[in-house]
């Protein structure tokens, strides 16, 4: 076998993973500040909104009022927002061609999805910074000082299933008009999965909700403000919506680089 036949090369440690690798695409994201803007300010404006009533910070709800209910759940679906924008920019890497330039790498799809999940996350955290902090100083939530940690970093970390999700989406759809389909589309999930308002469990609409991918994300983001033990199924939904969004874009993947 010649020692220039690619089928030659040897696979390197963890795929290919690197922090060379993972140094590139956080300069990347930071290149796109329409992003970044995007995913870091309109989960503030949107609890300013509708967290900052007065009614909601009188009002009781858990160990705090409906107001920090409301930041809790801004900032889940701004770690969402954040994470899918994150993976979806694989859609302009597509259209530049960099994916087929990724098929002379020993770069596994694998190790690219945990790279872009990484630096997916680091947005994420941005954005649930942004609004816990705003929070803070809005004064309008109350919670616990336990409450407001163990939130945050449940919508932070458990937004890397979107971070697959967008990676997915890049993926399949074309660069010119992935935000603008995956905006709505995060819009609707987050209604149907219960982010926006509660929906009764046991209901048709709470079946529904319940298979939804932000539905186990949206329930243990806010679990820390009512206490007690999580719900296994919301464990197995963000660990079942997980795996669906990491095989299908490591598939899309294998399918997009072997076309070199």
């Amino acid at each position: 076998m010649s020692v220039l036949d690619p089928t030659a090369r040897r696979v390197p440690p963890l795929g290919g993973f690197n922090v060379t690798v993972l140094t590139i695409e956080l300069r990347r994201l930071l290149r796109n500040r329409r992003t970044i803007i995007f995913t870091l300010i309109m989960p503030v404006l949107l609890y300013l909104i509708i967290g900052s009533n007065a009614s909601y910070a009188n009002d009781r709800e858990g160990s705090g009022n409906v107001s920090a209910y409301i930041l809790i759940s801004m900032a889940a679906y701004g770690a969402v927002l954040a994470a899918t924008s994150g993976g979806a920019m694989v859609a302009n890497e597509r259209a530049l061609g960099w994916s087929r330039q990724l098929r002379l790498t020993p770069l596994s799809p694998v190790a690219y999805i945990l790279t872009k999940a990484l630096v997916s996350l680091l947005l994420g955290l941005a954005s649930v910074l942004a609004v816990n902090v705003v929070g803070v100083i809005n004064g309008k939530a109350e919670m616990p000082t336990h409450v407001w940690i163990a939130a945050g970093l449940i919508a932070w970390l458990g937004s890397i299933v979107f971070s697959a999700f967008g990676l997915f989406m890049g993926y399949l759809l074309p660069s010119e008009n992935v935000m603008q389909v995956l905006g709505p589309v995060l819009a609707g999930l987050a209604a149907l999965g219960g982010l926006w308002f509660p929906i009764e469990p046991g209901t048709v609409l709470g079946h529904i909700s319940a298979c939804t991918p932000i539905y186990g994300l949206a329930y243990l983001a806010r679990w820390p403000l009512y206490g007690g033990a999580p719900h296994l199924v919301w464990v197995l939904n963000l660990l079942f919506w997980l795996v669906v969004f990491v095989g299908g874009a490591a598939w899309r993947m294998s399918k997009d680089t072997a076309r070199v």
